[in-house]
């Protein structure tokens, strides 16, 4: 029983606060909560007091901005609901089917859609692509195409234009086989044309950029995934100079790049930095970083 009552004399007595509101003037109310806060106890003498008074200010803010917006939510459902309201109440007049709909209807076809292809295609065995009217193969250096006429054509019978970047083929006064836009550009000078046994037309085309792999012969048509093309084994010495200095420096990149070794360029950079070293000895490089 003694426990008991002392429990009793330590819990906090609530204390009476008397004050009205002004609507006026609610700086004036606060002001005497305040002032009873700083009387009853010692929450105004902390160092957190204004803090925690702000904390409390803006948590008020945030409530009051929630009340409001949920009363405009509310609000603005009241004119949905009172017109569901009136639909609800009103008959609903059924329509009575027609004799003509109820006859037995006939299946609708629904056509079908070829599906597209997505993506780049993988290339034929010539790393190109074949079509229905005509087919073109590639290497690095020349793209081929070969188009199927009728039997016993003659060369004289046939237009083929070849231009930088640009190729229209076909039989004279018939529509153009092909008429477009090459992938890249060639050398017209390097490019000829043939009729092999009066059934087939075919156009060699010399590429003008000889380490580049065509996506497609004509623009416009499907692509082919370069990744997955498969270069003729060929010799270096089969190569004009150009072609093979470039192919050399990177067949011995990727041999440096394999073994973590520097690559030409780097080892050309490493060199140059030396070279200027070595004329400018009053210069301190210990704390340069290349």
């Amino acid at each position: 029983m003694a426990i008991i009552s002392e429990m009793q004399e330590e819990k906090p007595s609530l204390l009476p606060f008397n004050a009205s509101l002004d609507p006026s003037n609610p700086l004036g109310f606060l002001e005497k909560v305040l002032d009873f806060i700083g009387k009853e106890s010692d929450f105004l003498l902390k160092d957190t007091a204004e803090k925690e008074i702000a904390s409390a200010v803006t948590a008020a803010k945030k409530r009051l901005r929630e009340a409001e917006k949920k009363k405009e939510q509310k609000d603005s459902l009241k004119p949905l609901e009172k017109k569901l309201k009136e639909e609800s109440s009103q008959p609903m007049e059924v329509e009575k089917p027609k004799k003509e709909s109820l006859k037995p209807t006939e299946p609708m076809e629904v056509e079908e859609k070829p599906k597209e292809e997505e993506g780049p295609i993988v290339p034929n065995k010539g790393n190109g692509l074949d079509f229905e009217t005509y087919s073109w193969t590639q290497n690095l250096q020349e793209v081929t195409v070969t188009i199927p006429v009728p039997s016993g054509t003659k060369p004289r019978s046939v237009t083929c234009e070849i231009k930088k970047n640009r190729l229209k083929v076909g039989i004279k006064g018939q529509e153009p086989i092909i008429d477009g836009e090459f992938f890249n550009a060639v050398k017209p000078d390097d490019c000829f044309w043939n009729i092999e046994d009066q059934k087939l037309i075919s156009v060699l085309l010399t590429k003008q950029d000889q380490m580049e792999w065509w996506k497609c012969c004509v623009k416009g048509e499907p692509e082919i995934d370069t990744q997955k093309v498969e270069p003729e084994s060929s010799k270096l010495s089969d190569l004009d100079p150009e072609t093979r200095s470039t192919v050399e420096k990177m067949m011995f990149d990727q041999r440096q790049k394999q073994m973590g070794l520097p690559t030409s360029d780097e080892m050309e950079k490493k060199d140059m930095m030396k070279k200027f070293m070595s004329q400018h000895p009053e210069m301190d490089f210990s704390n340069a970083k290349f």
